[in-house]
């Protein structure tokens, strides 16, 4: 309640002040209008898709087998954990190592540096549907993968490494340098200091970024339907095509058949990704509290 009461007083504050420039009190409105128009958005999505799909949700959504009168989704849901699982292996290792030669090894005015910054900024922002022909190309085409499992999680890999490289830099940037200065202080040397303190104390700020990448990889569609293609059925190798669950809700709202199916799959994939959200949460401050604890 006295909490409650402190950020009352200060939000008051902080509208007084800005009352006395008109400047100020319009960026102040505007700001505030968005948190609220973004919340609306977001309340509004998540209900209508809750009212929408929770009706439809049955027990024969969640059979092992897909057939053309029980769309189930729990083949797709089974695949997606599997692209999803292979794309980390895949993406993470290459992604921290990157970012740990270019935060502890690579000298700041190396311009070769600020080649690999510019082009990992380039590769985030590029839509995923370049990257989905890309893979077509190249991994199923040129390389011989085929419509599968591993030609979808190695495209995918490629369109998380920028995200993962960015929260990775940026966690190991945060680590102040009297963590390494003592490290060294003490007698120990480079690869120690980066595996026992560095890493360490910005493991939340790079689990943070992992968990972005797997909200990415479980939402994709456009680069899997080129790559991973759509078979409804659980993969029985990485060489073989299957679908995850974007895809899945994506090939029966286009059939125009199963809208009901739909929306039913959409709340399975809104929950798995709230569920990802919660737990990455929890992990993260509890690895904060153990790394300030120490």
């Amino acid at each position: 309640m006295e909490k409650e009461n402190i950020n009352q007083r200060n939000f008051q504050q902080q509208l007084k002040s800005y009352k006395q420039d008109p400047v100020s009190l319009v960026l102040f409105l505007l700001v505030y209008g968005a948190a609220v128009l973004t919340f609306v958005a977001i309340i509004f999505i998540v209900g209508y898709i809750l009212i929408k799909g929770i009706p439809n949700l049955s027990s024969k959504l969640f059979e092992f087998k897909y057939t053309s009168e029980n769309v189930s989704l729990l083949p797709a849901l089974v695949n997606t954990v599997f692209i999803t699982v292979l794309s980390l292996v895949l993406a993470v290792p290459i992604g921290i190592g990157a970012s740990i030669y270019l935060t502890e090894y690579a000298k700041r005015e190396n311009p070769f540096v600020s080649v690999i910054r510019i082009a990992t900024e380039t590769l985030s922002g590029i839509p995923s549907i370049i990257y989905g022909l890309f893979g077509a190309l190249f991994f199923v085409k040129y390389a011989h993968f085929g419509l599968s499992l591993l030609s979808g999680s190695v495209t995918l890999s490629i369109m998380i490494l920028p995200l993962i490289m960015r929260t990775t830099e940026e966690a190991l940037l945060s680590v102040p340098d009297s963590y390494r200065e003592g490290s060294f202080a003490l007698g120990a040397g480079k690869l120690r200091t980066i595996f026992h303190i560095v890493l360490p104390s910005a493991m939340p700020g790079i689990f943070s970024g992992v968990i972005l990448a797997i909200g990415r990889i479980v939402g994709e569609s456009a680069a899997l339907i080129f790559t991973a293609g759509t078979v409804a059925e659980v993969a029985k190798s990485v060489f073989r095509s299957s679908r995850t669950l974007a895809v899945h809700m994506y090939a029966i709202s286009g059939e125009g058949l199963y809208i009901n199916q739909t929306y039913a799959t959409a709340v399975v994939l809104l929950v798995l990704v709230i569920i990802i959200n919660l737990l990455s949460e929890t992990i993260a401050r509890k690895l904060g509290s153990e790394t300030g604890n120490e």
